[in-house]
């Protein structure tokens, strides 16, 4: 059953309690993506600790699960998004990650 939608501040929340507690699965979009930017998944855990989430929630229309777009920088500063949904209160799943061109 998906997790309910949560607001942006409870989604960092969770996300990083995820991180430290719990369980975060790179999906293999997620993980063809990090490779593509020539990224490692400590830039993508970087910006889950210290990002921020700016705009709403959208649904999956394929699994049903709310979506968070998370932006910060990687651990070069560079900037970078980190989309990721919850399979359950302990668990994060990476969906996609890419740069943000500004």
């Amino acid at each position: 059953m998906p997790v309910r939608c949560l607001s942006r501040a409870e989604a960092v929340d969770l996300v990083r309690h995820c991180l430290s507690a719990g369980r975060v699965i790179p999906g293999k979009h997620f993980r063809e993506e990090l490779a593509n930017e020539g990224l490692d998944i400590l830039d993508a855990h970087h910006v889950l600790r210290t990002g921020n989430i700016f705009q709403e929630p959208e649904t999956d229309i394929r699994s049903g699960d709310w979506k968070y777009r998370m932006e910060g920088t990687d651990l070069e500063g560079k900037p970078l998004a980190v989309v990721f949904c919850f399979k359950d209160e302990a668990t994060g799943f990476l969906i996609t990650v890419f740069s943000i061109r500004r």
